[in-house]
């Protein structure tokens, strides 16, 4: 009996050393660093959901506004609401069924907010203004946790796959996690015309 004891003694002795120089709660730590951040993006992704329906609710009061661009504004709304991602699958194919959605909504607020010049009204409403306003805060937070979310996954990343810890990380189930890429043409610059 008291050689087990020894053996347990002696086998805590070196594991203890061995796991706590592996980086496991460094890896911990930053993986819940990684989760923090998606909740920042989710956040803000959902201020931009709130204020869409006010946005809708106020153009849609003047009656000849383009039906078609307010149902597309919807539609991507509706679509983007049930694409959600749990934190602990931040895989590729995730993370671009997610981006897909939320770039739908974007291009269709857009539009809306292009079809808008066309009624001087509705331009000087002060609700309207009011909403195209935090919408547009909310695009530039969008983008601010995005780039921290990046950044916060590049420092994750990079450490689980750092030799020693990308064996340990393996044994542990730290598994790389997927960055917001930018958006389709994104890179190519706008064709600006004045000619017309």
């Amino acid at each position: 009996m008291r050689k087990k004891s020894v053996l347990y003694a002696l086998a805590l002795a070196i594991l203890v050393p061995m796991f706590s120089s592996c980086g496991y709660n460094r890896m911990v730590s930053m993986d819940e660093g990684v989760t923090s951040q998606w909740a920042n993006v989710e956040n803000v992704y959902q201020r931009r959901m709130d204020l869409i329906p006010n946005l809708v609710s106020t153009v849609k009061g003047y009656a000849d506004f383009e039906q078609q661009t307010l149902t597309q504004v919807i539609e991507a709304r509706a679509k983007a609401t049930q694409v959600t991602i749990d934190p602990t699958n931040l895989t590729e194919a995730n993370m671009k069924q997610f981006q897909q959605v939320q770039s739908e909504v974007s291009n269709s607020l857009s539009r809306l907010l292009v079809s808008v010049e066309r009624y001087p009204d509705l331009k000087a409403n002060q609700n309207f203004l009011e909403l195209q306003a935090q919408l547009e805060g909310t695009e530039n937070r969008i983008a601010v946790e995005r780039r921290k979310f990046n950044e916060t996954v590049k420092s994750y990343n990079s450490y689980i796959r750092s030799f020693p810890r990308v064996i340990y990380a393996g044994w542990f189930g730290f598994e790389k996690k997927a960055y917001f890429e930018a958006d389709q043409g994104a890179s190519k610059a706008p064709e600006v015309n004045f000619s017309k």
